[in-house]
């Protein structure tokens, strides 16, 4: 079982719909690789570029508008995954999302932005559960699993409408 938490300034039901519809077959997926827990707690935050540049300042020391940021609890030496009882869902963290770039990026891309925003909650999933992009062989493992785990929620590239 999965529980997801969304809302933000940029937070719209059809967003939050979405994100509740994309996310836990995304985390069944990492679930069946043995990547995630199996009863889990995520949260979304639906911001604007100002909103998302604050904190990417903030916490990453980069004055600079991006697409998403994750911040996971399972991080350091006693992660929430190590501190809870066996069946309590493991809260992973939160991931932030910028809406207004989510649609230009959509367009930039050429794909629909259900496809973009399912793209930046799993690039945020993988984040949460430790995975990062900045060696080339790390990024090709996070493309992977990002691919995968998109197709088992229905979001390949080929299901794009047309």
């Amino acid at each position: 079982m999965h529980f997801v938490l969304v809302g933000g300034s940029d937070a719209t039901d059809v967003l939050a719909a979405e994100a509740e519809r994309i996310v836990p077959p995304a985390l069944d997926a990492l679930v069946a690789r043995g990547i995630a827990p199996s009863t889990t707690e995520v949260s979304i935050t639906l911001v604007d570029d100002a909103q998302i540049r604050q904190l990417n300042n903030q916490f990453r020391g980069k004055d600079s508008a991006t697409d998403v940021l994750s911040f996971s609890q399972l991080e350091g030496e006693q992660s929430a995954r190590d501190l809870l009882p066996a069946g309590v869902p493991v809260p992973l963290g939160d991931i932030v999302i910028n809406v207004p770039r989510m649609r230009e990026q959509a367009v930039e891309y050429g794909h629909s932005e259900a496809r973009e925003f399912g793209y930046l909650l799993v690039h945020g999933l993988l984040h949460l559960l430790g995975f990062d992009h900045e060696a080339p062989e790390d990024a090709a493992a996070m493309r992977a699993a990002e691919e995968d785990v998109l197709a088992a929620a229905g979001l390949t590239r080929d299901a794009e409408p047309k």
